[in-house]
């Protein structure tokens, strides 16, 4: 099954850009050579584990800038906001790499890593296994994979190479349809993203509306338009293990104090 697209969407002009980078970088530096550099990586983190601990778990996120609201935070430096999150609690850490609408690098990803103990996730639209070689090589210890971006088959293809390379996926779902076919691909670490990436509408909604639809053996993510305790206590009680937090954080004057507001959650 090829996953929907509607011309001219947001996300349909972030993968036409991916895929034009992509490309281009594979010219540059084969896989043959990411596949070394993988080898010589830092161990991987376990992600999985990290967002099953006791408490509130929430993944803090360093995104520089948005499709939907421009440049987030003008003091963007991930050496201080990373460690500044490990101590405020965060649970494990989401680096969007994403450059050309993000404004995101390899290098804040890798920046960030070395200056914390716990999992790191790379957010990007990871469409090609040359990507999955990339983030093992840059020390990432898990990966976002987007239903609404991959076909069945890419998305198989995908969290196989992610596990045999030690990285557990985040499969990030906005959807019924997009939930089945996670499911089916055999997803076990599950991503409700709130946010429509076709329209970028965010609705709290979605997530309540899905997650009695997911196995209890799953551990699930809620994504986007988080932004006060008492939404995480709520979602907590309807079965949320982790919550990625960004935009929220980003924003705020400093974003550790703000982390540890949103972690107050009864």
């Amino acid at each position: 099954m090829q996953p929907g697209t509607q011309s001219g969407s947001v996300l349909d002009r972030i993968l036409d850009a991916r895929r034009a980078a992509v490309a281009h970088r594979k010219r540059v530096l084969p896989e043959a050579v990411l596949r070394m550099s993988a080898k010589k990586a830092a161990p991987v983190r376990d992600f999985r584990a990290a967002l099953t601990r006791s408490g509130v778990n929430v993944i803090a996120e360093l995104k520089k800038a948005s499709p939907s609201r421009g440049v987030l935070r003008e003091d963007f430096q991930v050496e201080d906001l990373a460690p500044a999150f490990e101590r405020s609690g965060a649970a494990a850490l989401s680096v969007v790499t994403e450059e050309e609408f993000f404004q995101g690098s390899l290098k804040n990803m890798r920046d960030a890593r070395r200056k914390v103990e716990i999992p790191v996730l790379r957010k990007d639209f990871i469409i090609d296994p040359w990507q999955v070689w990339e983030t093992r090589a840059t020390d990432g210890d898990s990966f976002l994979l987007i239903v609404a971006a991959l076909s069945d088959a890419a998305l198989g293809e995908l969290l196989a190479l992610g596990r045999e390379l030690g990285m557990e996926p985040l499969v990030e779902v906005h959807t019924r349809e997009e939930l089945d076919r996670a499911l089916a691909a055999g997803a076990r670490t599950l991503g409700v993203n709130n946010r429509d990436l076709r329209t970028l509408e965010v609705r709290l909604e979605t997530s309540f509306e899905l997650i009695d639809a997911i196995p209890e053996e799953c551990v699930t993510v809620c994504e986007s338009g988080i932004r006060h305790a008492s939404q995480i206590a709520a979602l907590h009680k309807a079965g949320f293990d982790a919550f990625l937090v960004g935009e929220h954080l980003m924003t705020q004057p400093n974003p550790a104090d703000g982390l540890m507001r949103l972690l107050a959650a009864p």
